[in-house]
C-alpha cells in the first residue's frame, strides 16, 4: 500500500487552516477506508516564515491529529521555494505526492482521482482548471495571455495548471535533480519526461482570507518564468537592433535621394544615421552579450534555496 502525502504551502493562513485541516483528513480518511492509501498517510503544512498564527495552529492540528505533519522553514522565502521544500522533505517519507494550496480553491474531490491514476501507472497528473469562467475579465485575460506568452516564449508548461499536482516518490527525486535557484515548477515538472496525466476541474473562491497572490506575485512569477526557462527576450533586443540597422541604411538611401533632389535639411543625414546605426550596432551587442551572461546566470548561483527550521512528525520518524 503506498503512503500518500499531501503538501500544503502556507503563508499567513491562519484564517483558513482549521477549516482545511477538516477538510483534508476527510479526504484521506476516506482514501485509507478505501484502501488506496496506506493508514500511515499524512498532511505536510509547510510554513514559510509566516508573521500571523500560522505555525502554532499547525503546531496544534498536530498534537491533535496524527494525520497532520508540520515543517517550519526559517524566513520567507516565496511559495515556489516553500512548495519544492516540502515536497522534497515529504518525499522522504512517501511514496506518492499531492501538492495544493491551503486554500481549498482546488477541488478536492479529484483528489481521489489522481491516485487512481496514480495506481494505473501515472507518475504525474496534472490539476487543470476546466475554464475561467468565475475570474473577473482582468484576471481572465492576463492568465491566458501568460499561457500564450509563455508558450512562445518556449517554455513548456500545462495550460491552465498551476501547482496542484501529483508526483510519484520517482518524479519528486527526479525534480530533486533540478539545481537551479530561480525556480518556475510549472515549467520544472513537465521537463522531467515520465508518464502524465490530466484531471480536469472547476476552481472554487477561497474559504476563507484574502489571497496570498495579488498582481504584483503573478507578474513577478511569470517574469520569473521566463527569465529562467528562456533567452528568447534577449534574442528579441537582438533582433530589434537588427531591425534599427536596417531601418539606418533605408533611412540613407532616403537621405541621399533627399539630397540629390535638393529637399535635405544640412546635417540632418550623417545625425541621424550615425544615431540610428550606432545604436542598432549597440543593441545587437548587448543582445549577443546577453546570450551568454543569460546562460551563466541560469547556471552558477549555488545559493541554498531554502533553510528547515523545524519538522514536525509522528510514530517513529524523527522529531527536529
Amino acid at each position: 500500500m503506498n503512503r500518500l502525502a499531501i503538501v500544503v504551502p502556507c503563508y499567513n493562513e491562519e484564517e483558513v487552516l482549521d477549516i482545511t485541516t477538516t477538510e483534508l483528513t476527510k479526504v484521506i480518511t476516506k482514501l485509507i477506508e478505501s484502501d488506496k492509501i496506506s493508514k500511515d498517510s499524512f498532511v505536510l503544512y509547510v510554513d514559510d516564515g509566516s508573521r500571523d498564527a500560522t505555525w502554532s495552529i499547525i503546531d496544534k492540528h498536530h498534537k491533535q491529529n496524527p494525520l497532520i505533519y508540520g515543517l517550519k522553514l526559517a524566513g520567507n522565502v516565496g511559495h515556489q521555494y516553500a512548495l519544492l521544500a516540502g515536497l522534497m522533505a515529504a518525499s522522504d517519507l512517501s511514496d506518492v505526492t499531492i501538492s495544493i494550496d491551503a486554500d481549498l480553491q482546488d477541488d478536492l474531490n479529484v483528489i481521489e482521482e489522481m491516485v487512481d491514476l496514480f495506481h494505473s501507472g501515472k507518475d504525474i497528473v496534472y490539476g487543470v482548471r476546466n475554464d475561467r469562467k468565475k475570474d473577473s475579465f482582468f484576471k481572465r485575460t492576463t492568465a491566458q495571455g501568460f499561457y500564450k506568452l509563455m508558450s512562445f516564449m518556449g517554455v513548456k508548461s500545462v495550460y491552465n495548471h498551476a501547482d496542484f499536482r501529483l508526483m510519484s516518490k520517482r518524479a519528486v527525486k527526479q525534480l530533486g535533480e533540478f539545481r537551479e535557484s530561480n525556480l518556475f515548477l510549472r515549467g520544472m515538472v513537465p521537463l522531467i519526461g515520465y508518464e502524465t496525466a490530466c484531471v480536469y476541474y472547476e476552481r472554487g473562491k477561497r474559504v476563507a482570507g484574502e489571497s496570498k497572490y495579488p498582481l504584483k506575485k503573478m507578474f513577478a512569477l511569470a517574469w520569473n518564468g521566463i527569465t529562467s526557462f528562456s533567452v528568447k527576450p534577449i534574442s528579441l533586443i537582438s533582433f530589434l537592433g537588427a531591425m534599427m540597422i536596417v531601418l539606418s541604411i533605408l533611412a540613407g538611401i532616403y537621405g541621399i535621394i533627399s539630397y540629390a533632389l535638393g529637399r535635405a535639411v544640412p546635417g540632418w543625414t550623417s545625425l541621424i544615421l550615425s544615431i540610428w546605426f550606432i545604436g542598432g550596432v549597440q543593441l545587437v551587442a548587448i543582445g549577443l552579450i546577453g546570450q551568454y551572461i543569460g546562460k551563466i546566470y541560469m547556471e552558477v548561483k549555488q545559493r541554498p534555496r531554502y533553510n528547515i527550521e523545524t519538522l514536525l512528525v509522528h510514530s517513529s520518524e524523527a522529531k527536529q
